[in-house]
């Protein structure tokens, strides 16, 4: 639900300002968040399909030069990565996530990095629907609290 409201948020990029900053105080163009968004989808699968340590840097990785240069681009690495989690899915035999993997703070259940994952890109699509908003454009089927709750999302948008 998270990543299919990225990729919704996406599409509505005006292309003339996808790279400028999500906030006039931190170097982070639109582009580059929304990208990671997806990224820390996949930095996810990285670790339970890989056993690549889940970090802030496996995360942080940009897109290559002139790649996912606009919204629909950036969409449609959310499909990617969207497509491969799905399959992930359906594949696991326990469901139970109960197992721990390697993270940067240690060793984790799954299911803790799951919803550290979860959370952080629903915190990035409040954030890109901010975005939205400011460039007086309607987030397309805008994230509610209800879709959100049990997350434990910061109270602010930018923290």
């Amino acid at each position: 639900m998270v990543l299919r409201a990225l990729q919704r948020y996406a599409r509505q990029l005006p292309p003339e300002r996808i790279e400028e900053n999500v906030i006039p105080n931190r170097p982070r163009s639109i582009r580059l968040l929304t990208h990671h968004a997806f990224r820390i989808a996949e930095a996810y699968l990285d670790t339970v399909e890989k056993g690549v340590e889940y970090s802030v840097g496996h995360a942080n990785i940009p897109p290559k030069d002139g790649t996912y240069t606009t919204g629909p681009e950036i969409a449609e690495y959310g499909e990617a990565v969207i497509g491969r989690l799905q399959k992930w899915w359906d594949g696991l035999p326990d469901k139970s996530l109960s197992w721990k993997v390697k993270t940067y703070y240690g060793m984790q259940p799954l299911t803790i990095v799951f919803e550290r994952s979860t959370w952080h890109s629903a915190q990035h699509s409040r954030q890109l629907a901010d975005v939205l908003e400011r460039f007086k454009i309607q987030p397309d089927r805008k994230l509610t609290p209800q879709d959100l709750a049990g997350l434990p999302l910061p109270e602010r948008l930018y923290e």
